[in-house]
Formats: C-alpha cells, sequence, structure tokens
C-alpha cells in the first residue's frame, strides 16, 4: 500500500487503470457508474484512504460529477476520508457491545495508543474508531482490524494489549 499524504498529488498506476477498466467493463455501456464503489475500494487498499485529488480522478475516469463520487465516499463507513493509520481498529459501539464493555474497551483502546477516535499513531501504525454492529452481538466486545478486516471477540482490556503488541511485532517483522 502507497501512503500518500493531505492535499499530495495522486497519480494512478497503469495497473490500477487495468483494474479499473475490467471492473468498468462488467457494466453495460453508458453505466459505467455503477463501477464507482469498487473503484474507491480499490483506490483505498492502494494509497489507505481516499483524498479528494484522488476521488477527484475517479470521477474524471468514470466520466461523473466529483460530488457523485463525494457523496458516495461520505456516505459509506468503509470508505477513509483522511490518512489512517497502517491497522485501523474498529470498535463495536452499538447497544448489545456496550453493554457488555465496549465503551470499556474504547477508553483503553484511547490510553494504550495515545490517539483519540479517528486520530493515527505517531509511527503510523494505528487509528482507531467506534463503528456501527459489526454483526457478532453474542461475542461481544468485538472490534474488526482492517485492511484484513479481521474479527476479535470477547474482547477485554489484556486481550486487546496482546492484539496491539501483536500488530507492533508483525509491522517489524514485515519492515
Amino acid at each position: 500500500m502507497l501512503s500518500i499524504k493531505e492535499n499530495q498529488p495522486v497519480e494512478f498506476s497503469s495497473e490500477l487503470f487495468a483494474q479499473f477498466g475490467e471492473i468498468v467493463g462488467r457494466y453495460p455501456e453508458g453505466k459505467q457508474k455503477s463501477a464507482l464503489l469498487p473503484i474507491l475500494h480499490l483506490v483505498q487498499a492502494e494509497y489507505g484512504w481516499l483524498s479528494t485529488d484522488a476521488m477527484d480522478k475517479v470521477a474524471a475516469y468514470l466520466g461523473i460529477k466529483p460530488i457523485e463520487v463525494y457523496e458516495v465516499a461520505t456516505f459509506y463507513t468503509m470508505y477513509f476520508l483522511e490518512p489512517r493509520g497502517k491497522y485501523t481498529l474498529e470498535v463495536c459501539r452499538t447497544g448489545p457491545c456496550c453493554l457488555v464493555g465496549a465503551e470499556r474497551i474504547m477508553t483503553h483502546i484511547e490510553k494504550k495508543l495515545g490517539v483519540k477516535e479517528n486520530e493515527v499513531t505517531p509511527d503510523g501504525l494505528f487509528s482507531w474508531r467506534g463503528v456501527e454492529c459489526l454483526a457478532a452481538c453474542g461475542y461481544g466486545p468485538v472490534l474488526q482490524i482492517g485492511p484484513e478486516y479481521t474479527f476479535y471477540e470477547n474482547l477485554t482490556e489484556e486481550s486487546v494489549d496482546q492484539l496491539i503488541e501483536t500488530l507492533r511485532n508483525k509491522a517489524q517483522h514485515e519492515a
């Protein structure tokens, strides 16, 4: 994954354009806007988030207005509109998970990582946020970690600490 900073120009690779073409080819002539969501997923996978410049380039590629891309990207929570850490911890914050400690887990993550919700740790490894239902109500509190979206259930402060340490070690070995 490439990492772009805010207000940095984006240039899509020929490989990414080839993937765009394959996706657009799935839809009838004149219906290229139908490819918007999967193309945004590809761009986010490549750069880690969707900058305004990246969204403008997607709009130009699809022949639609930039506002049409912004509307979609701001509606769906799976799209990040600001830089994120390499690992984004998403904690379910709906009723069933809150009843069994989700708010306590979010407070613990904030203290453990030293960043507030939607901020990125100085080393660029982590960000976190509360999200809506992750559909694992019987196993709460739960979180998922992107970009792979692996689920972790029945969380405790200790299991979260171990998870963060495992991810730090993984990042060091990948470097």
